[in-house]
């Protein structure tokens, strides 16, 4: 009994109530963050609690022995996600802190820039950081050992030194983990118009392509960092062949728009890796969703967000992983329109149009986990 009553009063620091314990399913692989706040706060009083939580009847994974061999360990996926952030809305850092965590893995965020809204808004106000601060914030993690990152993550990038200094904190990391993957989606432009400085395309074709593993570009970008028109399906394959022996393994290209005059004509989306996959699913696909009109902003970040996490667990079937990718973002954008289908398609930009569009990431983070639809892969090898 002394040693439950100690055990129960450790437990009074953890954020659970004991009353709720017989409901508590402790599942280490799937509570890392919570499992590393046990062994923290618990140390040598953890295979008491753990012994305890039998006591009281609650369902413990056979795992939950071993946590304090597995927990806080490099083998756990831990992501530094370089991008901006915004107050209010999803954008950027803003979505995909909340999509990775949601899906287990741990996030450090960097934000380039802190501002009040997206841009689209009628006043946006904030700050910018430049290469400098960026490589500062850098050099105190360094500093500090807490460089044992499995992923990077880097969206829209506004700052041609910021960029520079990206190129220069991925190549860094890679000579000391050679293991790090390097996910990138190269924000430029879309629909043939550039929205960024012209010099970032210039700084993503010379150093940030060779550094990237995961590269998802939409058309316009892929023909910026190749120098290419494209205008059939086998011109996107050919590019991206050539882009692969550039640097990045897989490549997904997130809409495709092959002249075809209709404009509710769905979107296509052609994946190609270079990464062996397992028995009976293809290296080189293509998908086609529904096209929902208006602007949305973040379903970028949503999307290389979700394709991180689950080709961290999933890397040997690129076509399921895109599939329940794509399945989730039409099911928030599906329910950031109304359950009536006649939400806000407009690409107005006064404030209140604008945030009717924020996406309703919070009421979908069951989607982000489990999509109701996936969206079927159709073999291009």
């Amino acid at each position: 009994m002394m040693r439950l009553a100690k055990s129960i009063r450790w437990f009074s620091l953890f954020p659970y109530r004991a009353e709720g314990l017989r409901s508590f399913r402790f599942r280490p692989d799937r509570n890392s963050g919570i499992a590393a706040i046990l062994q923290r706060r618990l140390g040598k009083h953890h295979d008491h609690l753990v012994n305890d939580f039998r006591h009281f009847g609650c369902a413990i994974s056979p795992t939950t022995a071993a946590m304090s061999e597995t927990v806080g360990t490099s083998q756990d996926p831990r992501v530094l996600s370089i991008q901006s952030h915004v107050v209010h809305g999803f954008v950027g850092n803003k979505c995909s802190v909340f999509v990775l965590q949601r899906l287990g893995l741990d996030v450090d965020p960097i934000n380039t820039v802190h501002l009040s809204n997206h841009k689209r808004y009628p006043v946006c106000k904030g700050g910018v950081l430049q290469g400098n601060e960026i490589e500062e914030l850098f050099s105190g993690l360094e500093a500090n050992g807490l460089l044992d990152y499995s992923h990077v993550l880097t969206g829209y990038v506004g700052s041609p030194s910021v960029l520079v200094a990206i190129a220069k904190i991925v190549e860094k990391m890679k000579k000391s983990n050679p293991g790090l993957t390097f996910v990138c989606d190269p924000v430029l432009g879309d629909d043939g118009r550039l929205y960024v400085p012209e010099e970032l395309a210039a700084i993503y074709k010379d150093s940030i392509v060779g550094l990237s593993d995961v590269l998802t570009p939409n058309q316009t970008e892929l023909e910026l960092l190749t120098e290419e028109k494209i205008k059939t399906q086998e011109d996107v394959l050919r590019v991206c062949e050539n882009l692969h022996a550039r640097g990045p393994h897989t490549i997904v290209v997130t809409s495709v728009n092959l002249g075809a005059a209709d404009p509710d004509a769905p979107i296509t989306v052609i994946a190609s890796t270079k990464r062996p996959q397992a028995a009976g699913h293809p290296s080189r696909m293509k998908f086609q969703i529904q096209k929902i009109p208006g602007y949305f902003g973040g379903t970028g970040d949503v999307f290389t967000s979700l394709l991180l996490a689950r080709l961290s667990k999933a890397p040997q079937k690129l076509d399921e992983v895109v599939g329940k990718t794509l399945g989730t973002l039409s099911g928030v954008l599906k329910a950031t329109c109304g359950s009536d289908g006649k939400g806000p398609f407009s690409n107005a930009t006064d404030a209140r149009s604008c945030n009717e569009r924020e996406l309703r990431l919070v009421q979908c983070q069951d989607l982000l986990v489990d999509p109701i639809k996936t969206v079927e892969a159709i073999p291009l090898d």
